[in-house]
Parts: structure tokens; C-alpha cells; sequence
């Protein structure tokens, strides 16, 4: 493939939506890969196809993984609630060791491709204390790829890619409207209805908002 080519991890929401954007605007092949793990909040899936469809990607390739099988996470198990109110330290909707495992998935499907970039959208502003959306793991991980995969030990390289590390949730949205992302199309919600529908009341739903208003722009999201 094309040094050109390049993997992004595309949830379906709002901060995967603006790092294919940024990608895009960087003129590389955006290779879309977005994860079924069995999240409570499956409208985002659906998100990602339309939000792939507008943003040009030269592929979009979704695969399957059971992480309510292990639960642990509000997002993952109906044992838990999804929190309306802010908490303190980790939230019930950290996915243990979700990150890790999507990026994995990814590290393989670049080398699959011949990619030697993979874009995340973790936040470390914004990010609800998630463990892996710090910037030491994404260091550690571009570490591990770097030992872990042939293109690594042969010399070739993986970059790690995580455009919105430090950007605030207002400075992700003024990056991705000035690049033409339509955030109507993206769910964040934890607990959106069938049809993408936001409950306005989650911590997600709270972050979004806030930076729409701290953005000084319209908030798009569909409410339930």
C-alpha cells in the first residue's frame, strides 16, 4: 500500500469523527475500522457507517468482539448503571482494557495493509479519567507496536497517532466543523435509544454539550 494509507479508529462519535477529518485533511487514505464489542450504546455503529459515507474513507471494514463477556463496565453489563452525575475517580463506563484491545485490532489491520500510522481519538482533557485515554499509554502502545509487529522489528515503524490528546472538547469542535464534520450524524450518548437519540443527561451527553456552548456554536445532537 501507499505511505499514504493510514488506520483510524472510528467509533461513531464525535472525537473519531474530527480525527477522520484530520486525517483526511492531511491528504491520507483513511482506512476506517470500528469495533462491535458489545457497547450498550449500539446506535454509534450505525453512526460511524454515515460518518465514514461523508467523510470520504477508502474503507470501512467493523468487526465483532464479545467484551460483555467479561463486563466490568456500565457499558458492557446491565449490572451497572450508567452514571447521571458526576463521581469521583474512574467512572463506571471505563471498558477495562477496551483501548488496548481496539488498538490492537488496529495495529493488525495496518500491518494487513501495510499502514504505518494508526489514528485514535482519545482525549486526555475531556477523557472522564479513562486510564488509557492518558498520554503515556498512548506512548506505551507505540512502544509495543513498535516490538510486536514485523514492519516494527524490520525497521519500518507504527506512529500512534492521537491528534485531540490535549485539545478541549470546544477545540474539537471547532477543528472538525472547520472540516466539515456534521456532528448531527455522531452519537456520543452512553445510553442513546435505537435511533442515535441523546439522553442529554450522561456524562458524554454533559461533555458535548458543554463544549458546543463553550465552542460558541449551535448543538446539533438529536435528544431524546
Amino acid at each position: 500500500m501507499a505511505e499514504q494509507d493510514v488506520v483510524v479508529l472510528l467509533s461513531g462519535g464525535m472525537d473519531s469523527a474530527t480525527v477522520v477529518a484530520i486525517a483526511r485533511s492531511e491528504g491520507l487514505n483513511v482506512h476506517a475500522l470500528s469495533i462491535d464489542y458489545g457497547q450498550r450504546h449500539q446506535a454509534e455503529l450505525a453512526a460511524a457507517r454515515a460518518v465514514a459515507a461523508t467523510l470520504g474513507v477508502a474503507s470501512l471494514k467493523q468487526l465483532r468482539l464479545d467484551l460483555r463477556a467479561i463486563g466490568g463496565s456500565a457499558l458492557t453489563s446491565e449490572d451497572f448503571a450508567v452514571p447521571e452525575s458526576p463521581g469521583e475517580g474512574i467512572p463506571v463506563t471505563y471498558v477495562p482494557a477496551r483501548n488496548t484491545v481496539l488498538l490492537a485490532l488496529a495495529l493488525g489491520h495496518a500491518e494487513v495493509l501495510d499502514a504505518r500510522q494508526i489514528f485514535v481519538g482519545v482525549n486526555a482533557v475531556d477523557y472522564s479519567g479513562y486510564p488509557d485515554c492518558r498520554p503515556a499509554f498512548v506512548e506505551a502502545f507505540e512502544a509495543l507496536a513498535n516490538v510486536a509487529t514485523k514492519a516494527g522489528v524490520e525497521g519500518r515503524g507504527m506512529r500512534i497517532r492521537a491528534p485531540l490528546l490535549s485539545m478541549s472538547k470546544a477545540d474539537i469542535i471547532r477543528a472538525g466543523t472547520a472540516l466539515g464534520v456534521d456532528y448531527a450524524l455522531t452519537v456520543s450518548c452512553y445510553q442513546a435509544d435505537e435511533q442515535g437519540r441523546a439522553c442529554g443527561r450522561c456524562d458524554a451527553c454533559r461533555l458535548r454539550a458543554q463544549g458546543f456552548v463553550e465552542a460558541g456554536l449551535p448543538d446539533v445532537t438529536r435528544y431524546a
